[in-house]
């Protein structure tokens, strides 16, 4: 039986042909109203497995990279009628079964967007390389000095948005690529929204999608970018603000 407000999980595929099956199993079906599929152009077999398990399959003519992805998920999602959308990398390397978890702040109006984090239990016996465990640790920090929060990741995969959170930040401004995730957590901070998180199991394995070192580093060093320009445009807001104002405008996209 489907519930009400409509929740839809949206997940951004590229070359998933070989996991896209598991993840869906895993979906609690009885929370989750619709699942939308946003190929960025696969060469696998990822369209003809998400048509066969009767997804929504929306096709990209191009690739139009992680964040590009992204952003026709939470269109169609919208468009759908979602009042809560939950991004699911289709990689099985995230615990799908800790949808209904992951919803219930958002649902029970205590939160505007949730992380699922891996770091609230343990990566590395999930398989996490170590490099990624450091550098993971390394940008959450920052991240929460820049941020005045304390949370346990910022770089996961399996997240949920309220509907009014898509609709008040402006993620269309963001990156195409992988840095997207932040600027988007950025976007969410400067506009005064709620963030939250739960712990959510991980899996690292060879069929799963994992981004190489040298991508990582490129993701980084454009994490400390857009951090620094948070800061920048904090400090523009804070001499522009009358005294005792805590009005928040959102990051500006790049």
């Amino acid at each position: 039986m489907s519930i009400s407000p409509r929740v839809i999980v949206v997940m951004p595929a590229y070359n998933a042909a070989q996991t896209l099956v598991r993840t869906y199993r895993d979906i609690p079906h009885e929370v989750v109203d619709h699942v939308i599929l946003v190929d960025d152009v696969s060469r696998d077999d990822t369209v003809a497995v998400a048509e066969l398990l009767d997804l929504e399959v929306i096709v990209h003519r191009q690739n139009l990279g992680y964040g590009g992805n992204q952003k026709t998920c939470y269109d169609a999602a919208l468009a759908a009628g979602a009042e809560v959308v939950v991004m699911l990398h289709p990689d099985y390397q995230y615990d799908a079964t800790r949808i209904p978890a992951l919803v219930k702040p958002i649902l029970d109006g205590t939160a505007d967007m949730m992380l699922g984090s891996r770091f609230l239990g343990d990566p590395l016996a999930g398989g996490m390389p170590r490099w990624k465990y450091v550098a993971n640790r390394f940008l959450t920090g920052l991240e929460n000095r820049t941020f005045g929060l304390r949370l346990s990741e910022y770089h996961t995969g399996f997240r949920a948005y309220s509907r009014a959170l898509l609709e008040t930040v402006d993620y269309k401004a963001n990156s195409d690529d992988f840095v997207f995730d932040q600027e988007l957590v950025a976007q969410v901070v400067a506009a005064g929204l709620r963030i939250g998180e739960i712990a959510v199991p991980t899996r690292y394995f060879a069929e799963a999608s994992s981004v190489n070192f040298k991508r990582s580093v490129v993701y980084g060093l454009s994490t400390l970018r857009t951090l620094a320009r948070f800061r920048a445009q904090a400090r523009g807001r804070r001499r522009r603000e009358p005294a005792g104002s805590n009005a928040g405008l959102p990051l500006d996209g790049n």
